[in-house]
């Protein structure tokens, strides 16, 4: 007989019964019935239930053992009695009658319960993070990321694509984040840096000629956390393909992505492969105040500045004639919803740092409210037939330049739609937001910068770079959206080195700023660069969503905290001086802030 064990947790049922077996694991619970210990035995496949009673010599060891230690035990199986059966358990219709037992490690007081899943402070769940991660939830969410990963794999294998594994200290680019630097031993004074995403690299392959690939890619960038971004690194699927459309990207990975949700969103409804949406980013801005909308959410927003030119509501003629706009949010049958509904969201949006959102209420088709006051019924009942809303429907405005009044609407979109139960959680509903700005205006600095990629082709070419206003070019870059998350993003590529440097230019930079910066990648398009163009999907957000987690701390192994600490590990932690001495480095401590 194996010495640990001849069948899991997860194994034995009443074909078993009346065979002598050996099972390892946790204490997982204990219950004692006066003489009759019930312990559950759990290991990572499941839990089986042991018995022990005055008759077995295993009942004073285990009464005397924690839960969580871990225990070997040799015994009877037996059938349940027909009212105990289990069937929430593989395992229920069976137990097993403990003969003997052997402490393979016991536990001491636990810092924290394993057993119930009830919240914990999380300081205390990161620092014994060995201990949350055997509690059912977080095992499952580990579980399922590990088959996520290796679906998406087989998928990739199977559209022709191959995995290559590219280099972790490499040189810094322009990805948008800081990067982690690696001092050099050797060369002191110089730094590596972790890559934020292997997009030059992958480009490189792609002029080497090895036509698809991919890889699960950790990508490291050193900034904020947030709830879906976990700080300092992350994975994700990382591809490339030489010859090929935006458009044939998108042809092709539609059927790997929307295959590994369906595979893994249960009963849950997964858009079909072929028929994602492909909104124009101009037209995501207006219609969701927002480039990665959840289209469960039913609410549309719309632009109606032209009914404020000339209005009785002085704030929004104002308002448009000094070039900024007006959009709304419909809020359907709220007319049984009180005054204070209203006024919530306005104190909502004022917390939130605007000004307020304006609102109309309307019931039994009489419209309430100062801007309906001043703009006048019949203008309101206009404006309430353009946009094809009843009588009992309310309607939330957002006012003012129109980044600002677009941001604020997307927000009141999103919160309206939960407050009014509108948005159905049983779907996953995935789109492509397409025809990204190539450039943005940046406010900080004054001038033209990179809205998205840098190694994106402009629509248009080089002709575009240099008889268009920088401001009205749009790139070939896509992003993947699925329930108000970013999960993808892309482009095709700008393999033609004239190309390259024009649009550098623009930004500020030279053609010997770019050969100093990439002038990898700028010397291989000299020597013949195929058309070529990827994405990447993010594993993280992709396995959140799948587990119908909100943070994704609840489906990585061991993650940092929100302030960037490792407090299993105690990382970061100051260096000793000989390793300093030996990078050339010396650490200068932050200035203290003045008092007051």
């Amino acid at each position: 007989m194996h010495p640990y064990r001849t069948h899991t947790c997860a194994q034995l049922s009443s074909g078993n019964v009346g065979e002598t077996v050996r099972l390892s694991g946790w204490i997982h619970r204990k219950r004692d019935h006066g003489g009759v210990l019930f312990v559950d035995l759990r290991d990572h496949y499941g839990i089986t239930q042991i018995v022990a009673d005055t008759d077995s010599p295993a009942l004073p060891v285990l009464e005397g053992l924690r839960v969580e230690s871990v225990v070997t035990i040799e015994g009877t199986v037996k059938a349940r009695a027909a009212g105990t059966v289990n069937a929430n358990l593989a395992t229920g219709e069976i137990e097993v009658f403990a003969r003997g037992v052997t402490v393979q490690s016991a536990a001491e007081e636990l810092p924290m319960p394993v057993a119930d899943e009830q919240p914990y402070p999380e300081d205390i769940r990161l620092k014994y993070r060995f201990l949350d991660l055997r509690r059912e939830t977080l095992h499952k969410n580990i579980m399922t990321r590990v088959a996520v990963i290796a679906d998406m794999r087989s998928r990739m294998n199977a559209a022709g694509f191959n995995e290559f594994s590219t280099p972790i200290l490499t040189a810094s680019s322009p990805e948008g984040a800081r990067d982690f630097l690696v001092p050099s031993r050797i060369h002191a004074g110089k730094f590596y840096a972790l890559p934020q995403a292997p997009q030059q690299y992958k480009q490189l392959l792609m002029v080497a000629g090895f036509d698809r690939y991919f890889q699960i890619a950790p990508c490291f960038r050193d900034e904020d956390p947030r709830a879906d971004r976990l700080p300092g690194e992350f994975y994700q699927l990382d591809l490339e393909m030489s010859f090929v459309t935006q458009e044939e990207v998108w042809e092709t990975m539609e059927p790997v992505v929307q295959g590994s949700f369906a595979a893994f969103a249960g009963d849950k409804h997964v858009t079909p492969s072929g028929q994602f949406p492909r909104i124009p980013y101009d037209e995501a801005m207006l219609k969701y105040g927002s480039d990665k909308p959840d289209l469960r959410n039913p609410l549309i927003i719309s632009d109606v500045s032209s009914h404020f030119t000339q209005s009785g509501f002085g704030l929004f003629e104002k308002i448009v004639g000094g070039g900024g706009v007006v959009r709304v949010i419909p809020a359907p049958a709220t007319h049984e919803k009180s005054r204070k509904f209203f006024d919530d969201m306005n104190d909502w949006a004022r917390k939130e740092g605007y000004a307020g959102l304006g609102y109309v209420t309307r019931k039994g088709g009489e419209f309430g409210g100062p801007i309906a006051k001043n703009h006048g019924p019949e203008r309101m009942a206009q404006l309430y037939a353009e946009l094809g809303l009843g009588e009992n429907d309310g309607l939330f405005f957002a006012a003012g330049k129109e980044a600002d009044a677009a941001k604020l609407a997307g927000a009141a979109r999103i919160r309206v739609g939960e407050e009014l139960g509108l948005i159905d959680e049983s779907r996953f509903e995935l789109c492509w937001i397409v025809d990204f700005p190539f450039y943005e205006w940046n406010e900080d600095e004054k001038k033209v910068d990179f809205s998205h990629n840098p190694f994106s082709m402009p629509q248009g070419g080089i002709e575009a770079l240099e008889g268009q206003d920088p401001l009205t070019i749009k790139a070939f870059q896509y992003d993947l959206v699925c329930n108000g998350y970013e999960i993808a993003s892309g482009s095709i590529r700008n393999h033609k080195p004239e190309t390259m440097v024009k649009a550098f230019e623009i930004v500020g930079l030279s053609k010997a700023d770019v050969e100093e910066r990439f002038g990898g990648m700028y010397r291989a398009f000299q020597y013949g660069a195929p058309p070529h163009g990827g994405m990447a999907a993010g594993v993280d957000r992709i396995i959140m969503l799948l587990c119908g987690a909100k943070n994704l701390r609840e489906i990585s192994l061991f993650p940092m905290n929100q302030r960037a600490e490792d407090l299993l590990m105690g990382a970061p932690s100051p260096a000793e001086p000989r390793a300093l001495r030996e990078l050339h480095l010396r650490v200068v401590e932050p200035q203290a802030k003045p008092a007051g």
